[in-house]
């Protein structure tokens, strides 16, 4: 845990990344965007944001990850147990979050267009103690990550399947808080090759305009 951090407000991160990409029967996590894989450009995002910590929960032995673990921020988990769906990942990474967190941030290691400034806007609207769910919304629809009070925590641990928080959301709807956001990445994610392809131009055309951008400021 980062030494700055306040236990009155820690905020855990939990990043999925033991999913079998039955839809694309490859692992797409893996998979190049650009220079990183799209689940190291997904941890990226959540070490640039103000998390305090990031539970990182594979299905490969940790090992296999270890290029991925930067600094005190990160913990590699391994899920031995990731067939029985996403909600095995949530319950090995709160398992091992830190005793004190008062926040959950479950995060999909599937969404390489997520911004951290969209991560601080749902921390910022967070408040302690309060019962809250914080959701991204994004042009009328909700996204992800989702930020869970620390009183769910019972909830999240007996989920089961591949449904991840949707049954606790749907429960207590009324104390759900919508945060709108400009940033498109809370709704996209990569569940099909034309997903992933669609990824790749994006993040060329992305490339593209910031190398522009670059040669006018020179200019």
């Amino acid at each position: 845990m980062p030494k700055s951090s306040s236990i009155a407000s820690m905020i855990s991160a939990i990043l999925l990344g033991a999913g079998e990409s039955r839809r694309m029967g490859a692992d797409k996590l893996s998979l190049p965007l650009g220079t990183k894989t799209v689940l190291e450009r997904c941890l990226d995002t959540l070490i640039r944001s103000k998390v305090d910590e990031i539970i990182l929960v594979v299905r490969s032995e940790p090992a296999f990850w270890s290029g991925l673990a930067k600094g005190d921020k990160v913990k590699l988990v391994f899920n031995p147990s990731y067939r029985w769906g996403m909600s095995s990942s949530i319950r090995r990474g709160l398992r091992s979050a830190h005793a004190k967190a008062q926040g959950f941030l479950i995060a999909l290691g599937d969404q390489p267009f997520l911004r951290p400034a969209t991560i601080n806007t749902l921390i910022k609207a967070f408040r302690p103690g309060k019962g809250m769910i914080v959701i991204p919304c994004y042009g009328g629809k909700r996204g992800h990550p989702v930020l869970f009070d620390r009183c769910y925590l019972k909830n999240l641990l007996q989920l089961k399947g591949d449904k991840g928080g949707r049954p606790i959301i749907d429960r207590y709807a009324e104390r759900v808080i919508c945060v709108r956001t400009r940033s498109e990445g809370v709704i996209r994610d990569l569940d099909t090759w034309k997903d992933y392809k669609k990824a790749c131009k994006m993040r060329k055309r992305s490339k593209g305009n910031s190398m522009a951008l670059k040669k006018r400021n020179v200019g």
